[in-house]
């Protein structure tokens, strides 16, 4: 059985649970949300892992680009990832990546992009399962209409994270006029 370490890390927006298996992150999500506890239960489904509290290089690293993602001086993150799900959750969690900072992308554009211009409900339904949050950023994806839609850390923040990126760039484009 392969150990998982987890850590906790507090964020400005709520308390975020952090797992690395090996030299990879695979879990970055809220703490204590429902969510969390169904990723954590496919954790242990699919690699078959028993979690243990306890730090690692992978952990310690994300912790610190967190905390440069929230400070605004980190756009990108370059934490070698684990994402556990299909491989459609996979694809779909892939092109979250190609969202790039401060810009949002509707569900719906999401489907077409993946060719797959119907399955909007099942693009929703695997950014919901979404376990490695923030650095995979699921945040960055709204309605059609351009209204905040379900995020697993909740919609304020959800919006709190989108505001932080809109403010970040914005005040990088005032340094640079």
């Amino acid at each position: 059985m392969q150990q998982v370490n987890i850590q906790y890390y507090n964020s400005p927006c709520g308390e975020i649970i952090l797992a690395s298996v090996g030299d990879e992150l695979c879990l970055c999500d809220w703490n204590e949300m429902p969510c969390a506890e169904c990723n954590k239960l496919r954790l242990l489904r699919y690699i078959k892992a028993e979690f243990k509290i306890e730090t690692s290089s992978i952990l310690k690293q994300t912790k610190k680009q967190l905390d440069e993602y929230f400070t605004g001086n980190r756009k990108t993150f370059d934490i070698p990832l684990h994402p556990v799900g299909t491989d459609f959750q996979k694809k779909v969690w892939n092109a979250l990546l190609d969202i790039p900072y401060s810009e949002t992308r509707s569900y719906k554009e999401i489907a077409i992009s993946m060719g797959t211009p119907n399955g909007t409900r099942a693009v929703a339904g695997a950014i919901g399962s979404n376990g490695i949050s923030i650095l995979i950023p699921c945040h960055r994806v709204i309605g059609s209409n351009h209204s905040l839609t379900g995020f697993a850390g909740g919609l304020t923040t959800k919006r709190f994270l989108l505001e932080l990126e809109a403010e970040q760039k914005q005040h990088k484009m005032l340094i640079f006029k």
